[in-house]
């Protein structure tokens, strides 16, 4: 059965997570966020990523920007920055507005040039998500925008990438689902979609089941799958 959709993860595939606190380093009257703007980000990643597991697992679902939130405030306090809440609104704001990386624009193009339908995938909301796609002038490149919320669990949860099926009609045959997180990769090769995982920051695989099948640097290259690897 022939791959003729691509689905992506949103943040840290399409989405640059750390775009809105490196933005906000920039900005004037920032000299003590500069300093520190990096572990900031690094934490507010992986504390996002962490709560939505726990969550899932306790049966305790909140939604993602509750969670992105949240991880915000933990971030901001392990570096003594909780009282400042004009730089967590900020924060929180450019998250809404995320930056794209550079090679998705076009990349998409080239996707539906080719006729391939093109979806996300996401732990986030959907006003998230359609706030991040619209701020990117991404409207016409993004055939489908599907969201845990539908579900109310985060991935790896095998209901998440199921909902790629229910929604937009396809066989998980026909899907190329692409991320940059290395678990959400081994919960959609464990489902049984052909996965590509963006390993941007050439880290080692995750010791976990289901490799991924393709490894890429970037998404600049994921057009050519459907012309090479997927045309028999």
């Amino acid at each position: 059965m022939p791959i003729n959709t691509c689905v992506f993860d949103a943040y840290g595939t399409l989405f640059d997570v750390n775009a809105a606190a490196r933005i906000a380093a920039n900005e004037p009257d920032r000299k003590v966020f500069k300093e520190v703007w990096p572990s900031v980000s690094s934490i507010w990643r992986m504390k996002q990523l962490q709560y939505s597991w726990l969550r899932s697992i306790t049966g305790s679902y909140i939604d993602f920007w509750s969670i992105t939130q949240n991880s915000l405030d933990f971030a901001l306090e392990t570096h003594k920055l909780q009282n400042d809440l004009v730089l967590k609104e900020r924060l929180l704001a450019l998250y809404w507005e995320l930056q794209p990386y550079s090679e998705v624009s076009q990349m998409l193009k080239d996707l539906k040039e080719n006729g391939i339908k093109t979806a996300i995938l996401s732990n986030g909301s959907p006003e998230m998500l359609s706030g991040a796609v619209k701020s990117s002038n991404l409207n016409e490149l993004i055939d489908e925008i599907i969201s845990v919320e539908t579900v109310k669990i985060f991935k790896p949860s095998a209901r998440v990438y199921e909902q790629v099926e229910n929604i937009i009609g396809c066989s998980k045959a026909n899907v190329l689902f692409v991320s940059s997180n290395g678990w959400d990769i081994a919960g959609a090769a464990g489902f049984g979609f052909t996965t590509a995982w963006v390993n941007r920051l050439k880290d080692p695989i995750d010791r976990l089941p289901n490799k991924p099948m393709h490894i890429v640097e970037d998404l600049t290259s994921i057009p050519s799958f459907f012309q090479i690897n997927f045309s028999h």
